[in-house]
This record gives C-alpha cells, structure tokens and sequence, in this order.
C-alpha cells in the first residue's frame, strides 16, 4: 500500500533539486489542488490514507513535466493573481507577484468612480481585471499584440464578471485619443538578451519571449513608447504606473522630463529591488 506519506517523500524528493523548500511546497499543494482539489489541510489528515495506482500516475506524470522546467500554472492551467484565479495556458504570460504590487499601487492612489484606464500588454488581463474588481465602475481598456492572449484574457473577464474592452493591437502602431484617459498601466517586455543564460529554464524555455525579452541595442525601448502613448491619452494629473526591470530603472525614470511629467516615483517590490514607477501628466 502507498500513502500519502510515502507519495510526498518521493514528491520532495524529485522535486528538491529544482525548487527551494518554500516552492517545493507551493507546487505540491497546487498539485493536489488540481487533481483533487484537497487544501493544506486535507493532506495533513491524509497522510495515512492509501493513494490509488491511477493517482499516482497522474502525480508522476506532472512531476516529470515540472523536472523538465514546465511551470506548474501551464500544467494546471490556472494562475493566481491579487486573490483571483486566473486562466494561462504556453504562449500567454503567467502573472507575478511582483505585479500584484503594482497594482496595489494604483489602488493606493485611487477609489473613486469611472476611471478612464489603458493596460498596455494585457496578457491573461490579469491587471486589467483586477482593477474591473477593485474599482468602482471603471471603464477599462486592455492592449495586447498576441491575439491568443487577448482570447485568454476575455475568457478570464467572462469568467471573473467584469467588463473589460479588448484590444488587438501593436503598442507601436496603436493610438489613445488625446486626453482621454486617466490611468495607463503596463508591465511592458523589459528582460535584455544578455540576462536570459541566467534565467530560470521554466521562465526563458516556456513562457513567450514577446511578453518578456527586449533588444540589446536599446532595452527601454517598450518605455519610450509608454511614455509617447500616456503623454497623448492621459488628462493633466493623470498617471501612468509601469513595471520596471530593476537594471534599468534610473534611465527609465530619466524619460519623463519635466515640462510634460511631474513626481517621478520608483518604488521597491517586497524583495527590495526598484520594480515600478509611477508619473504623473502635467
């Protein structure tokens, strides 16, 4: 007989040289999530209950997957994000913690009614629809090149029931009216080609390279078009918040001169690294 016990020692086992204690962890709940929708606690008093043979193969079979670098989320096909589950699936972005902190920025600054707002690079609308949740009565509109992202995204909007417009589009070639929004928000491809070796496999192998990479001739380029799209579209005192690469916040920040912006802000994530900026249109 094979119980629980034994099917997480050997879990942790296999698992222990690709994730840390903490990760190791998160993964096996999620997986027992998925297959059997059990929670922290539910494992606990299992632990002495007999696994079945076909459940055992469905484990193995996602651990196999997981040594080879997929992420547990295009495994699942679930994500979770500012409280909300999320679907991704390969070829659409996975939602970061890091990008729930912007997030709560915005919703530091703002509570009141019909905001006007731009997500520029959507991927599963994870921001955007975080925001049609948290907001009263916002009239949001969400930009991304990758039609297959735009299709998840609207799926994750049914899903949640929030109303979000959908933008299929190039941030370059795309134009807001003038002054006709009061937030843009991106978290705009920022990663240089020289810092992908040191990336992780599950990140630079899996996940799609228009969401993450940049050129090396000029890595604040995603930045500059932010910076052309908001000053156009954003009303005197509106905001744009953007995502940062840490590398490169100091010349980002350095776009926004005065006589168009003012208050340039960066602002550390929960790991102490400068991962977001906020400006605000004169």
């Amino acid at each position: 007989m094979v119980t629980l016990r034994d099917t997480l020692i050997n879990m942790r086992r296999r698992l222990d040289p690709f994730f840390d204690r903490r990760e190791r962890e998160a993964v096996i709940l999620l997986i027992f999530s998925y297959l059997k929708q059990w929670s922290r606690v539910d494992l606990i008093i299992n632990e002495d209950k007999e696994i079945s043979d076909y459940t055992q193969q469905q484990i193995s079979s996602i651990v196999d997957r997981l040594v080879l670098g997929e992420p547990i989320q295009y495994i699942t096909g679930e994500a979770r994000f500012h409280g909300l589950d999320f679907h991704v699936e390969p070829g659409v972005l996975i939602p970061r913690p890091e990008t729930e902190e912007l997030v709560d920025w915005i919703l530091e600054d703002y509570d009141s009614p019909d905001l006007r707002i731009l997500d520029v690079g959507t991927g599963s609308g994870c921001i955007a629809i975080a925001l049609a949740r948290a907001l009263p009565f916002p009239q949001i509109s969400a930009l991304d090149i990758s039609q297959q992202a735009i299709c998840v995204a609207r799926r994750n909007a049914e899903a949640l029931g929030v109303k979000v417009s959908f933008i299929g589009s190039d941030m370059y070639s795309w134009k807001a009216a003038r002054a006709s929004l009061d937030i843009v928000v991106s978290n705009p491809p920022y990663i240089a080609p020289d810092e992908i070796p040191e990336m992780e496999v599950r990140v630079k192998e899996y996940e799609p390279g228009v969401a993450l990479f940049v050129g090396q001739d000029d890595p604040i380029k995603p930045y500059r078009r932010l910076e052309d799209i908001a000053g156009e579209a954003l009303v005197s005192g509106g905001r744009l918040y953007m995502e940062l690469n840490p590398r490169f916040a100091a010349e980002v920040a350095a776009l926004f001169t005065p006589g168009r912006w003012s208050d340039v802000e960066i602002r550390r994530d929960s790991y102490g690294k400068e991962r977001m900026l906020r400006v605000t249109r004169l």
